[in-house]
């Protein structure tokens, strides 16, 4: 009888897989994976083919606006329409096993490639600049971060740059987080104070530098009225006119104001929507216990709301370290005010030494790093936490 059960059990035991079914499923396999390459390389090619067809078509013989009109319309339309194409395609005439795993990359795999196209090669090209002389041609090893590290305004940028990472953010921080705090209080008025506040943030750079030299803007007495709010009130009180961009090293701290006014709304609105998220029980509870506003305030709030804080303030960190508007608009640099992206753009585009424009980008780069894993870690932990 044991013998008959044996027997039985191998008769219905199914067959494993042969070497012809692992055959198919690796053509199976690599038919996915070239239908998905294509999939995500047809949109972006297919953009390309018909933007550089319709420029050529239209060269020299329309006005500029009209062939930008167009670029649009394609960029929006056209594109959109590629992509029911491609979709269309894929569910005519893929079997629907194929289609389902080839469908994915017709989405995503185009903006996968763009960003490999003009994210990823150029990063790899500077890396390679960043070895190079001058005109980008001849090798010089790394003479190029032995610049960055030695030269003089070079030394100077990094110094300032420090000094922007450490004030700017804190303050913004410090700034936006108790007009969120004031703001919640407010019953009617509440929209209508956080517009305001945030409205700096509307502002580029540029636009918010071109506002604040009227604000620093200094005459020679003599030559004029004094067109600075700060010198027409400091000569209106009886004083003399001060170069305010000129004092060193306090024109530094005058252009980092100016960041801490454009950032404070952004802190403000990211840290009032994490205050509204502590739970009412826990506060309720701590008023109980007697605590005062203030201690809820630090001991409650504050902890609760953490990593909030952490994620905005590393992330105007990341805007610190790229900030170059408004010091060239107000200073261009001068007198000490140097900052790292500063002198990026002015060894890239003034000096035409790419090597060294090249070298300060990677070095930017490798600082931003950093501050990045920080704020994955932080939302990763945050995440898990919900």
């Amino acid at each position: 009888m044991a013998d008959v059960e044996v027997e039985q059990q191998q008769v219905e035991k199914p067959p494993g897989p042969t070497q012809t079914d692992d055959r198919r499923g690796f053509w199976g396999s690599a038919l996915v994976v070239v239908l998905s390459l294509v999939a995500a390389i047809a949109v972006p090619v297919l953009t390309y083919a018909l933007l550089n067809g319709t420029f050529e078509a239209m060269s020299g013989r329309v006005s500029a606006i009209l062939v930008g009109l167009v670029a649009i319309l394609i960029g929006v339309v056209g594109v959109f329409a590629m992509f029911t194409l491609v979709d269309y395609a894929i569910k005519t005439w893929l079997p629907d096993k194929i289609g389902r795993a080839v469908q994915p990359y017709a989405w995503a795999g185009p903006a996968v490639v763009v960003l490999a196209i003009y994210l990823v090669y150029p990063a790899i090209n500077t890396v390679q600049l960043s070895f190079a002389d001058a005109t980008g041609e001849g090798f010089v090893g790394w003479d190029n971060y032995q610049y960055v590290f030695t030269d003089p305004a070079m030394l100077r940028s990094l110094r300032n740059t420090l000094f922007w990472i450490f004030v700017v953010p804190a303050a913004a921080v410090a700034i936006g987080l108790g007009f969120a705090v004031l703001a919640d209080k407010l019953r009617r008025s509440e929209s209508i104070a956080k517009s305001m506040i945030f409205l700096p943030m509307a502002i580029s750079f540029v636009g918010a530098g071109i506002v604040w030299r009227f604000v620093y803007s200094f005459r020679v007495e003599g030559s004029g009225a004094q067109i600075g709010i700060l010198n027409a009130i400091k000569v209106g009180l009886g004083g003399a006119p001060v170069d305010w961009l000129a004092i060193v090293p306090w024109n530094n701290l005058f252009l980092m104001i100016i960041m801490i006014w454009l950032q404070t709304g952004f802190a403000m609105v990211i840290l009032s929507g994490a205050i509204k998220g502590v739970p009412e029980d826990m506060l309720e509870a701590a008023r109980l216990d007697g605590a005062t506003e203030i201690q809820i305030f630090w001991r409650v709030i504050v902890p609760t709301i953490m990593s909030s804080i952490v994620v905005v303030f590393t992330t105007m960190i990341i805007g610190v370290l790229k900030v170059f508007d408004i010091v060239w608009v107000m200073t261009g640099g001068q007198d000490g005010t140097e900052v790292i992206a500063e002198r990026m753009i002015r060894n890239m585009f003034t000096f035409r030494n790419f090597g060294r424009g090249a070298a300060v980008a990677v070095f930017m780069f490798l600082a931003v790093i950093p501050v990045m894993i920080i704020n994955v870690r932080r939302f990763r932990e945050e995440e898990a936490t919900r």
